[in-house]
């Protein structure tokens, strides 16, 4: 093998495999040394025509490659690896910085751009971002292929150890008449919980029948819940049957139970024990057959000791308990769901959406989705609608989730040394800014809130050229 390894050191790396390629042999032994010590593994050579071809059969996690090499030029070799090897991240290293270059290489395919000599800390903080855009790359692509597997619990999606509960929960409870009651935070998809224990039970062939208790007026939920007699008020001018009949062997789900009005809650207790209802104005009580399963996003012991839910209605309710955890309790479901939505949304606008970038990935797992997965749908609704692409970017987001994108920081534990310093935070904006106008440094200076003469002291810092006619 042409490339040269530290693996004889004994060491037992786990961040990553790097190849570094530069002609000058001491440059590559100093960086294996260093980066050795760092926990990565080393490879490198002075040939990066020798690199491509050993990339055929060595597997590598990051390209650390110089500019500047008699063989190939540096910006080429960034252009053949991204052609080859879309997957795997390229930083650009030279001693002959410029704006143009770096731009040059960023658009050669380039993940990062850092400028010689080789200052240890900011290489590690380039390759730690590198290898993380790298795994989120991979999955990305992994979910895709999992999307294409869905369907075992319907409309419920999710892979994460809370989900896996859930589904080992439905599974054992699906079969049951048993009045169940469906908590979580509003968003997370109680209504879906509902219907899935529906679609699983031997009522399936049967009539699911949903209502929110908490939309519909009080003076009317009576009559939409247990119908009414023909003349039983003004304008009933003929007999209603009601949600309850509706419902009849199948189910009928109760949204929001606790705003259920305290004197229907009484009505509705003696359905559930009795299993008859009096329709509005009827003289007579009707039989019912069906399974009732109610939702909240209230805490229903909570509601129950304020006296919003009777609790002898709860204790009734509460005879299966199923709690849908919250988005931030399976945060590893996050971009699962959001391919899903990607997938269905752009069917439905007729879009040619099929996947996320890294960039968009990462910004939807920076943030905290107070909203659940109502929210995270609604997200991947309005990126559809606004991406340009066959992808969805951080730009086609909601200005909530770039926020908070822009305000992520990687945690560091307390062994090792924070991930980014200030300094270098601010190289990597400015470099990005740059290469966003073009190169423009007038541009770069106005929305960086600089002047001129403060952006080129910092550029040339960089070891980045300036001119007077810049």
């Amino acid at each position: 093998m042409s490339m040269s390894d530290g693996s004889g050191d004994g060491l037992n790396p786990a961040r990553g495999r790097v190849l570094v390629v530069d002609d000058d042999p001491d440059v590559c032994a100093l960086l294996q040394v260093r980066l050795t010590g760092r926990g990565f593994e080393v490879l490198w050579t002075t040939s990066p025509e020798a690199a491509l071809k050993d990339m055929e059969s060595v597997d590598v996690d990051v390209v650390v490659t110089d500019v500047k090499m008699a063989e190939l030029d540096g910006l080429e070799l960034c252009k053949r690896v991204a052609d080859r090897r879309p997957d795997i991240p390229v930083i650009v290293m030279t001693a002959f910085g410029s704006i143009e270059t770096a731009i040059a290489a960023i658009r050669r395919g380039a993940y990062d751009f850092i400028t010689k000599p080789i200052v240890v800390d900011p290489l590690v903080v380039a390759l730690e971002r590198a290898l993380e855009h790298r795994a989120l790359r991979a999955e990305v692509k992994r979910l895709q292929e999992v999307v294409e597997e869905h369907g075992r619990f319907g409309e419920l999606v999710g892979r994460s150890v809370a989900m896996r509960r859930l589904y080992d929960l439905l599974d054992r409870v699906a079969a049951s008449d048993a009045t169940t009651l469906v908590t979580g935070e509003s968003g997370t998809g109680k209504e879906l919980v509902a219907r899935e224990l529906h679609r699983r039970s031997a009522r399936a062939e049967k009539p699911f029948v949903a209502i929110n208790c908490g939309a519909i007026p009080a003076a009317l939920l009576e009559s939409e819940l247990f119908g009414h007699a023909a003349g039983a008020f003004t304008d009933a001018r003929r007999a209603r049957p009601g949600l309850f009949l509706e419902a009849s062997g199948g189910t009928l789900f109760l949204d929001e139970i606790a705003e259920l009005p305290v004197t229907l809650q009484a009505k509705l207790l003696r359905v559930l024990q009795e299993r008859t209802i009096r329709p509005v104005g009827a003289d007579r009580e009707i039989t019912v057959d069906l399974r009732v399963i109610a939702a909240t996003n209230d805490d229903p012991d909570a509601a129950a000791q304020a006296g919003r839910l009777r609790k002898d209605l709860y204790f009734r309710l509460n005879v299966i308990r199923v709690e849908v955890p919250p988005l931030r309790a399976r945060a590893t479901d996050v971009l699962l769901l959001a391919q899903f939505f990607v997938r269905r949304v752009a069917a439905r606008a007729g879009k040619a959406v099929n996947g996320l970038s890294v960039t968009a990935a990462s910004g939807l797992l920076a943030y905290d989705w107070p909203g659940n997965v109502r929210e995270l749908q609604n997200c991947i609704e309005h990126a559809v609608a606004l991406a340009e692409t066959d992808r969805i970017e951080l730009r086609d987001l909601p200005e909530s989730i770039r926020e908070s994108a822009s305000r992520q920081t990687a945690p560091a534990s307390a062994d090792d040394p924070p991930l980014a310093t200030l300094e270098e935070i601010e190289r990597q904006h400015i470099l990005h800014v740059l290469e966003r106008v073009g190169g423009q440094r007038k541009a770069a200076a106005r929305i960086l809130g600089l002047d001129r003469k403060t952006l080129y002291r910092k550029l040339a810092g960089y070891g980045i050229r300036t001119s007077s006619s810049d």
